[in-house]
């Protein structure tokens, strides 16, 4: 989590983006994209792809290994 956290929070910075105003288009709140950047292991998952959605970055699920790879981080 804490990769994706970090590819969160890099794409959120890139777009000029504060945890507000990101929080706000997703439909959440500052908290939970604070939490999210952080690597909380806990986020509500549809959440997380409303905030995906937002920052314009894909999630793929593909065969391989037990654990997450997140490209870019």
């Amino acid at each position: 989590m804490k990769d994706l956290g970090l590819a969160i929070r890099r794409q959120r910075k890139l777009l000029k983006l504060s945890q507000q105003e990101l929080g706000r288009f997703a439909g959440c709140g500052a908290l939970f994209i604070h939490d999210l950047e952080k690597g909380k292991a806990t986020v509500r998952f549809n959440k997380v792809i409303d905030v995906i959605k937002v920052l314009g970055l894909q999630l793929t699920l593909e065969p391989g290994k037990l654990g997450l790879k997140v490209r870019g981080v």
